[in-house]
């Protein structure tokens, strides 16, 4: 799954804008765009008016003094996704993308955002909205500074911004006379009153033992243990993103879409654990399973989700020391924190504790995988079957695709919004089709499908690429380069604690020797029945380097602007490598078990390593896949399954070399001239 901002992960929207995000599709004809410029303006019937929420964000802000205000697209926890109770940017503008900023001065009311949702905010905002298509703090500032006066207060809600967020702010405001100013109360939650959606209120449950690697107890007495060994010794750790939470008790529901968390915060010490949650929630049964009724060390005591700024502020006043990951915490706790009693470090312990599964979280990750590619294999020849007929397009492949994964036992629906892009809407990294806009899946143009899964055992996404036609030769050559790189970085072996960007280019390898390349990053983390981008593993240069037992997506691509796009993504276990030599060395065993085409891979490409290497994947696919087709009685789909993993060779020529072969031969009996 491309990627640029996470929920699990979200400084990653540093990145790159080329990545994939999760935009709204729109219609891209210029004429459905809105028109400020003439009179009276035109606007496109989807743009929502916003002047009544503008004039009475304003009164607030004259109410606080302030000269502008600013209005993230996150939540409190920096979500990837975020519900309903937290679209303050997409109330007060009428944009509906997943990312952006918003400023409101007393006069101007400005967003900005990226590439991907330009046309979409056009579509979207009226004309109290300045459009500007830049993104990060330093376009932001510049413009406050020919905007506000000098003196001028700038608002801003500090639980809606990360340490580096407010950093860079208040960085790029130092000498200019104004000022960046945390207010506690969210203005735009005043102005939106009672219309606002209420926050979730559905059970949160325990995962059953047979689907966690360790208890809660256990880790928690792990992430003690952590504390008491730190050299700082610190006496708390303040988790503030929800799949932290959620991973720390072996607790899920489904606050957040697609992710099966819940609005919460831990503050564990060495001898108390405080959750911060909305305790009616829980049931008589979990409320048991979380010791709840005692005060013991291991006994957890449930506080008002709402209390825990007042509650970190008051444990703060003590002689305490508070671990935090900076990544990953708000500037509202860290303000809050006097500097001599925090300890801030790039990641929290959970964070670090997560990324690497136990045995038995493998093994649940290595299942789920194995139900994912019972569910893809099925649509994939539904589709062989169906395209020609002119039937299926982008939604409703889609649809039936999520319906499939939905019916696998353990099954939690979809890990994020599928991609389904036919022809040139996959040369979009971000696009993901809607029932108004999508385009027909036809045998002439490639389709991309990148998918993924929630279950109860782990949590899954992988992208094949497809053509049920006659692909070009070039498109054959880009895909057996993006397939190479693929296949170059699973079977890499590489000294253990190697970073990822040091590993990076072995993906990449393929197409720059061609003068390829794609645009988005190479590989993300990977939760158990939690988040689909779970940091801080991957090829970024922000991540841990790698270890054994984690998880990461390998994922290269490529993509041909307004014609096609491919990528191909598997997920892989960091595992022990054998050398001839004794040392530490890793390397990649891949989980994801859906063969690549045939009809786009041009084997002459291959070297007989990476061959060797394919043939293994598809023997490795069968042995694990097949059983479960035939026990299912899925016997069209364990034919298509044997067919698809055949041994390749390097030395069988490829069809439409023999049928151009047969086609000379024939012309050449018949005394014609080729």
């Amino acid at each position: 799954m491309a990627w640029t901002s996470w929920g699990c992960c979200p400084w990653l929207v540093l990145l790159s804008v080329c990545a994939r995000g999760h935009a709204k599709p729109v219609d891209l004809r210029r004429e459905n765009v809105r028109n400020c410029s003439t009179s009276p303006h035109y606007l496109p019937v989807t743009v929502v008016n916003t002047t009544v929420q503008l004039t009475a964000l304003r009164q607030q802000m004259q109410n606080q003094n302030l000269s502008a205000y600013i209005i993230p697209n996150t939540d409190a926890h920096m979500s990837e996704y975020i519900g309903e109770h937290d679209k303050r940017l997409t109330w007060m503008t009428g944009f509906t993308g997943s990312s952006g900023t918003a400023v409101v001065t007393m006069g101007k009311a400005g967003l900005w955002t990226d590439s991907r949702y330009w046309t979409q905010a056009e579509q979207e905002m009226d004309c109290n909205w300045e459009l500007h298509k830049e993104v990060g703090s330093i376009p932001i500032v510049n413009w406050l500074l020919t905007e506000i006066p000098a003196g001028g207060h700038v608002g801003f809600d500090p639980l809606l911004f990360s340490i580096g967020t407010w950093k860079s702010y208040d960085t790029a405001l130092q000498g200019s006379d104004r000022e960046l100013v945390p207010i506690t109360t969210n203005l735009v939650d005043l102005v939106w009153g009672s219309k606002r959606p209420p926050v979730p209120s559905q059970p949160i449950y325990v995962l059953q033992e047979a689907f966690t690697g360790s208890t809660w107890q256990e880790k928690v007495s792990n992430i003690r243990s952590q504390m008491q060994k730190h050299r700082k010794a610190p006496t708390a750790v303040l988790l503030s993103m929800l799949d932290e939470t959620a991973w720390l008790f072996n607790l899920r529901s489904s606050d957040i879409p697609y992710n099966p968390v819940f609005y919460s915060y831990t503050l564990l010490t060495d001898s108390s654990i405080r959750l911060f949650v909305n305790k009616s929630r829980f049931n008589s049964e979990t409320l048991q399973y979380l010791n709840s009724s005692c005060t013991g060390p291991m006994c957890v005591q449930l506080e008002d989700y709402s209390q825990v700024y007042d509650s970190v502020q008051a444990y703060a006043s003590g002689a305490v020391r508070i671990w935090i990951g900076t990544s990953n915490t708000m500037y509202a706790f860290y303000n809050v924190i006097p500097q001599g009693k925090v300890i801030a470090e790039t990641y929290s312990p959970v964070m670090v504790t997560k990324a690497v599964k136990n045995s038995k979280e493998q093994t649940l990750l290595r299942a789920s995988h194995v139900q994912d590619a019972v569910s893809l294999i099925r649509y994939l020849v539904w589709l062989e079957k169906n395209v020609p007929k002119g039937t299926v397009d982008e939604f409703s492949g889609a649809e039936l695709l999520d319906k499939l994964r939905r019916e696998e036992e353990f099954s939690s629906g979809p890990s994020f919004q599928t991609i389904s892009a036919s022809g040139l809407n996959a040369a979009l990294a971000h696009y993901s089709p809607s029932k108004e806009v999508h385009r027909k899946l036809t045998s002439d143009e490639m389709y991309l499908v990148d998918s993924g899964g929630q279950y109860w055992g782990g949590t899954t996404d992988i992208t094949r690429t497809v053509h049920w036609g006659t692909p070009s030769a070039f498109q054959k050559e880009a895909y057996t380069r993006v397939l190479i790189g693929n296949i170059d970085l699973s079977r890499l072996i590489f000294p253990a604690g190697t970073s990822g960007p040091m590993l990076e280019a072995f993906a990449r390898k393929a197409l720059w020797e061609v003068g390829l390349n794609y645009g988005h990053g190479t590989g993300h983390g990977i939760g158990n029945f939690l988040c689909v981008h779970e940091w801080p593993v991957g090829f970024h240069s922000s991540g841990l380097t790698m270890g054994k037992g984690m998880f990461t997506s390998i994922e290269p691509g490529y993509y041909q602007d307004g014609e096609f796009g491919i990528r191909l993504e598997d997920v892989a276990l960091v595992v022990e490598a054998t050398t001839k030599y004794p040392g530490t060395y890793l390397t990649f065993e891949v989980v994801s078990l859906v063969p690549y085409d045939r009809n786009l891979i041009d084997v002459r490409l291959l070297s007989p390593e990476q061959l060797q290497y394919l043939n293994r994947y598809y023997q490795t696919i069968r042995e694990k896949v097949g059983p479960e087709l035939q026990q299912r009685q899925l016997l069209e789909e364990f034919e298509w399954l044997q067919q698809h993993t055949e041994p390749l060779s390097a030395r069988a020529p490829h069809t439409t070399f023999l049928a151009s072969l047969l086609a000379a031969s024939t012309l050449a009996i018949l005394g014609w001239s080729v």
